[in-house]
């Protein structure tokens, strides 16, 4: 069995972190037939593109983006169905249609980009590495959903998604769903992905709560979120070359991932292995830290990137 490198944390003096900043500023940006919604973080240096996970959106990535706006432009975007992106008809949220519009915003930055995703977004950016090695220059991996054959429904913010996708019960399944409040469902997304929710700042909580409510507003938002739930579900039994630990090995980007070892959602024994499928891989493990270690430990997470980017400048990685 092959062993893994440490992952270097930089040095580097950080802004001091400001968890009073506001989300990003937004603006909309023609992909692929999409008005493509993407979070701007104005920085020096070259693109850095951020990519959320299931139910998420681009304001998940608001501190990280602050604590590396020094040495790269931050760009998050909403994936189709989320944030502030409304589908086109007849799209059909599979990981693999996620990743077309990925690729589809990178082709329109001007040079190759440091791609960073957590859970579904971690598996996305880990097809559109392999697929297209040109468009991405480092890749970071923040719990990505990598296949789990043992999956359970405790790992989900609610036990009911599994069945809000299937025939027949699901219909009532997803009406039930759809009473729970914005307070309810930040309250579930709390408990689930932060090892301690303490740590979230009140206003961050009232900007979740916020952001809840106007996905209440959105006729499409629900679809989105039962359609992609079973297209990462589906992807899990995916077999042969489209299987995304036979992607693993294809992806040739210098890769950093972290796992927190608290995550309720994608299991830290996972880590490992998906670090050893990664032909430049290196795993780090974070204590006292949930499924989103880029919200709950925004300062260590930024020094874990930055000492890849620091190692890749060295030809040390």
């Amino acid at each position: 069995m092959s062993t893994i490198n440490p992952a270097p944390l930089s040095t580097v003096e950080l802004p001091p972190l400001d968890k009073s900043q506001t989300p990003w500023p937004g603006e909309f940006h023609q992909v692929d037939d999409h008005e493509v919604h993407v979070r701007v973080t104005p920085g020096d240096g070259p693109p850095a593109v951020y990519v959320h996970g299931l139910g998420g959106s681009a304001t998940n990535w608001t501190d990280l983006a602050a604590q590396l706006k020094d040495h790269v432009s931050g760009y998050s975007i909403d994936l189709p169905g989320f944030g502030r992106s409304e589908p086109i008809p007849g799209y059909d949220f599979s990981l693999a249609t996620h990743a077309r519009t990925v690729i589809k915003y990178l082709e329109t930055l001007s040079q190759p980009v440091h791609l960073l995703g957590n859970s579904m977004g971690g598996a996305i950016s880990v097809m559109v590495a392999a697929s297209r090695p040109d468009l991405v220059k480092t890749l970071t991996l923040v719990s990505p959903a990598v296949p789990d054959l043992r999956p359970r429904l405790d790992r989900m913010s609610d036990p009911r998604m599994a069945l809000a996708v299937l025939p027949i019960v699901g219909a009532r399944v997803r009406r039930e769903l759809a009473k729970l409040s914005a307070h309810q469902r930040t309250k579930q997304m709390l408990e689930l992905c932060f090892a301690d929710p303490s740590v979230v700042p009140d206003h961050r909580i009232e900007e979740s709560i916020k952001e809840n409510e106007e996905r209440a507003r959105q006729q499409w938002a629900g679809q989105a979120l039962n359609r992609s739930t079973f297209g990462l579900m589906q992807s899990w039994f995916t077999p042969g070359p489209k299987s995304l630990w036979r992607l693993l090995p294809l992806v040739k980007a210098p890769t950093l991932v972290l796992w927190g070892e608290n995550d309720r959602l994608v299991s830290v024994r996972k880590g490992p292995r998906t670090a050893r499928s990664l032909p430049k891989g290196r795993l780090l493990v974070l204590p006292r830290t949930g499924h989103v270690a880029q919200m709950e430990r925004p300062a260590t997470v930024a020094r874990a990137v930055l000492g890849m980017w620091e190692a890749v400048d060295r030809h040390s990685w």
